[in-house]
């Protein structure tokens, strides 16, 4: 099931990464926040090309998958003030044109980062590492 879980989120960010540059790049665009430092469309194909390779990294890396887990995750955390932007300054895009609706979307960005983490079994991987007695960290080595 994670395996599946994993390919799928692999699959969605490479969508999102194609549509970053074509078919959806106008609606990216108008996404990125006026008060970050760098022209917008940078942002938008920097991303896209992020995502279409972490996706990648996601189907194809699947030895190193807890180490591109805590990378997706991460790239997650690092668009998400992105998407508060959007939500504070009451910019619209992709149909989301409320507050409702931008507020509703921040709730999912979490749950990508959980997908991330659970998917790739970083999260267990972390805990693992957590819950082990100095003993028998210090054996492994």
């Amino acid at each position: 099931m994670q395996r599946f879980a994993r390919w799928m989120l692999g699959l969605a960010l490479m969508f999102a990464g194609v549509s970053h540059l074509t078919f959806a790049r106008e609606e990216f665009v108008a996404q990125v926040p006026p008060w970050l430092p760098i022209d917008a469309d940078v942002v938008v194909v920097a991303s896209g090309v992020v995502e279409i390779g972490l996706g990648l990294a996601l189907i194809v890396l699947g030895r190193y998958r807890v180490a591109v887990g805590w990378i997706v995750a991460l790239f997650f955390l690092a668009i998400f003030p992105g998407n508060i932007a959007q939500f504070t300054e009451g910019r619209d895009g992709f149909g989301l044109d409320t507050d409702l609706a931008r507020g509703i979307r921040l709730l999912f960005q979490p749950l990508l980062v959980a997908w991330a983490l659970w998917a790739t079994g970083a999260w267990s991987a972390w805990r693992a590492r957590r819950t082990q007695s100095p003993l028998t960290a210090e054996g492994a080595r």
